[in-house]
This record gives C-alpha cells, structure tokens and sequence, in this order.
C-alpha cells in the first residue's frame, strides 16, 4: 500500500511518497506548459515538444505541438483527480 499524502503546515507544504511527488510533477508541468505557450523557456532545454510527452506519461494521450492547451486541459483534470484522491493532513500547532 502506498502511504502517499499531503502535508500542510506553518512551514509550508510537503508532498510525500510517490503519488504525492507525481502531483507535485504534474502541477510544475502545467505551470511549464502555459510559460511555454506563452513563450518562455522554463528551463534550457525544455521544448513543446518534451513537454507534451512528459504531460502523455500522464494521460496516456499523444499530443501534437499544437495541441498544448488540449494538453494541459487534460493534466488539469489528472491534477484535480489526484488532489481528491490524497489525504490531506494538516498541522495547526506549528
């Protein structure tokens, strides 16, 4: 079993296990897929293109270079999925 959750704090946020690190993932690559169509390089060597196949490891869709906000409209739908589907803890005492 996968003790994946998510945590709140005074301190910030913290995504942990492994279905809670791939949220996290998910949430940077549709940040970096709308600097992208905006024009900004988010990093270097990060192109349309590597990111449409980073969000298909998500969705299990292909997308064309021109599908970027089918793209990211589909990740949307994957992030919110996962957000329901984790806990969420939080602490108060902090």
């Amino acid at each position: 079993m996968d003790d994946s959750y998510i945590s709140h704090s005074k301190g910030g946020t913290m995504f942990n296990g492994p279905d809670a690190v791939r949220l996290f993932q998910a949430i940077t690559l549709y940040s970096g897929l709308g600097l992208l169509k905006a024009g900004i390089k988010p990093r270097r060597d990060w192109t349309m293109t590597k990111a449409l196949h980073a969000a298909t490891s998500y969705t299990g869709k292909p997308y064309k270079r021109t599908q970027a906000d089918k793209a990211r409209a589909d990740l949307k739908v994957w992030i919110d999925t996962m957000r329901c589907a984790l806990p969420v803890e939080r602490d108060d005492n902090d």
